[in-house]
């Protein structure tokens, strides 16, 4: 490894971590960055957000040395990101969307070897590897290996890594993603004490709760920068156009629809049994209020989030209407029970993945799986869809036994897979028409099936394209038409929205809404707790076993203290698990 170049002299920008200068990038015709010029500052924590195809990554590789930018220039610790190419890799640690994590070395092994990559001499660094594994909390597991690690560890993993040379710039592209609420809020822990230190910190992310939580955020679409600012600044603008209609209940669905179609309202999104609703600028709360009325609903102000705000920058949400969900039938099954499993157990050699959990899913209900990385939910859901056989216990799906019955059972159901079930040697529409002849599809009905699944979800341009090529959002789009081309009244997701921005995640949920109430039964798990909301009921998962099984808002109410009266759905989930763990500890020592 080169020395590092001494920097430039000072300028008026010296007190400057990054400045970024009229910056533009293409590939091919894309412009992926439009004329960009930005300033972050060391000790204090930025976020980096805006929709898929935004330009984040892009300019997170361009600030890294990985890209060169086509016009403008870009300065990171008083280096140029082109001409002092290798002082950059010096001065920077940087933590990729899919950290290259070596699965068959562990933990301690993959620390070592990034040291050397950094040119460093692992003799004499022991001290410095004792600190970054007690800052992650990863000392007692330094002998697993990286591939065992749950997400959440995985991701400290990564930024020990990050952290080796002590860079002055630290930058992280989406480390939320797929990382449970206990593991994001230690990830937020050791950030802020960096910066507390005087490092400067870019968090990029499309979870805008995460940006909210930044000490300045930088909000692009389309390449463009569109905010710069304090996320109250910006949160600021919606001032009295929040509003939550209580007590929507039963009817929630059916009201958010009817909402997001009148013209005064620019967004909305369930929250346990409420509806939280945004209007337009200069809009009247006149139709929202008729609105209320009719459901037998109360409207309350309430304060605005950044995501709103962020939903009201870019024009608005989609509306309320799912042509998806108006092509189907309404669902019939033999009983009301849709999906139940008891005594449900599954163990790999003597590690058990499940629990003894048992549950029941009604006709039509939204029914959410959470829990911290490695708690069960997975191996749960593929138990459930007969992806894997449970050691003991009972599935059921549509009355059919997933024991004795599995390819009736399969018939059942469609499943959207964790990391999407597509196939990368096939194209868009090869992959439709696979998906078609699975589920044994008559031609005739195959061929219409295709053209409405290519129209809903606006797939003509890709049709031709393989799926990793597509942008997050439809490929998010491709594995939903993929699983529900036999209109199956039983849908199982597996974190289907992990890494998706709050507008692509919108439409799909608009999707999902649209199906339930056409009585399709849905089964989801999430690490995005302002989705949990939409759900029916929650069952709460921890360490393979069912720890909680209620409605968001009951278990919101759990959590209730008098520091936090109010508390989100993060709080619940995190209260859950420290009150279970407590548990636990109390139980083995007595």
């Amino acid at each position: 490894m080169h020395a590092a170049a001494s920097p430039p002299a000072a300028t008026s920008e010296q007190d400057a971590a990054i400045v970024i200068d009229r910056v533009d990038k293409f590939f091919g015709n894309v412009h992926a960055l439009r004329s960009l010029s930005a300033k972050i500052d060391y000790s204090r924590l930025t976020g980096l957000a805006g929709p898929d195809g935004a330009g984040k990554t892009t300019l997170m590789r361009i600030l890294t040395g990985l890209l060169a930018p086509d016009a403008g220039c870009v300065t990171l610790a008083g280096f140029d990101v082109v001409k002092d190419n290798d002082a950059i890799h010096v001065a920077s640690g940087y933590m990729p969307q899919r950290f290259g994590l070596y699965e068959d070395l562990t933990v301690m092994e993959n620390m070592r070897l990034y040291a050397q990559l950094r040119g460093m001499d692992t003799g004499q660094h022991a001290d410095l590897f004792a600190r970054l594994l007690d800052f992650t909390r990863l000392a007692p597991f330094t002998s697993r290996l990286a591939g065992k690690l749950s997400g959440g560890m995985k991701q400290k993993l990564g930024l020990a890594c990050a952290l080796m040379a002590r860079p002055r710039v630290l930058l992280l592209d989406e480390p939320g993603v797929g990382v449970d609420p206990v593991s994001r809020q230690d990830l937020w822990r050791m950030v802020q004490a960096l910066t507390g230190e005087g490092m400067a910190v870019v968090w990029s992310t499309a979870y805008l709760d995460e940006a909210e939580r930044c000490d300045s955020v930088l909000l692009l679409n389309e390449g463009r920068l569109v905010f710069d600012g304090p996320p109250g600044e910006l949160t600021g603008r919606l001032k009295n156009r929040s509003f939550r209609l209580e007590a929507a209940g039963a009817q929630r669905r059916a009201i958010l629809a009817e909402a997001l179609d009148l013209e005064s309202v620019g967004d909305g999104v369930i929250q346990g049994a409420g509806i939280r609703i945004v209007l337009r600028a200069d809009a009247g709360i006149e139709q929202i209020q008729a609105l209320a009325s009719r459901a037998g609903a109360s409207l309350t102000p309430v304060p605005a989030r950044f995501e709103d705000a962020f939903i009201d920058l870019l024009g608005g949400g989609p509306g309320g209407t799912s042509a998806l969900a108006e092509h189907l039938p309404p669902v019939e099954l033999p009983s009301d029970i849709a999906v139940s499993c008891r005594n449900l157990t599954k163990r790999f050699g003597d590690f058990v993945a499940t629990d003894n959990v048992s549950f029941e899913v009604r006709k039509g209900e939204i029914f959410g799986l959470l829990g911290p990385n490695g708690a069960g939910k997975s191996t749960t859901f593929k138990m459930l869809c007969g992806l894997l056989k449970p050691t003991s216990g009972e599935a059921h799906v549509a009355d059919l036994d997933l024991r004795r019955a599995p390819g009736a059972a399969k018939a059942q159901l469609g499943y959207m897979a964790q990391k999407f079930s597509l196939y990368g040697l096939l194209s868009v529409h090869q992959n439709l028409e696979f998906s078609a002849g699975v589920y044994g599809l008559d031609s005739a009905t195959r061929r219409k099936r295709i053209e409405e699944m290519i129209r809903i979800f606006d797939l003509h341009d890709w049709l031709s394209a393989a799926p990793d090529s597509l942008p997050l959002g439809h490929k998010q789009r491709l594995a939903l038409a993929c699983a529900l081309m036999h209109h199956p009244p039983v849908l199982f997701l597996d974190e289907p929205t992990s890494g998706v921005d709050p507008v692509t995640r919108r439409e799909f949920w608009t999707h999902i809404n649209g199906l339930a109430r056409k009585g399709v039964t849905i089964m989801v798990t999430t690490h995005f707790m302002d989705e949990a909301e939409y759900c029916d009921r929650v069952a709460m998962l921890y360490r393979a076993r069912l720890i909680a099984l209620d409605t968001p808002d009951a278990l919101k109410r759990g959590a209730a203290s008098t520091d936090r009266p109010d508390p989100a759905m993060e709080d619940a989930f995190i209260h859950l698990v420290e009150t279970s763990a407590l548990a636990d500890e109390v139980k083995a020592g007595a």
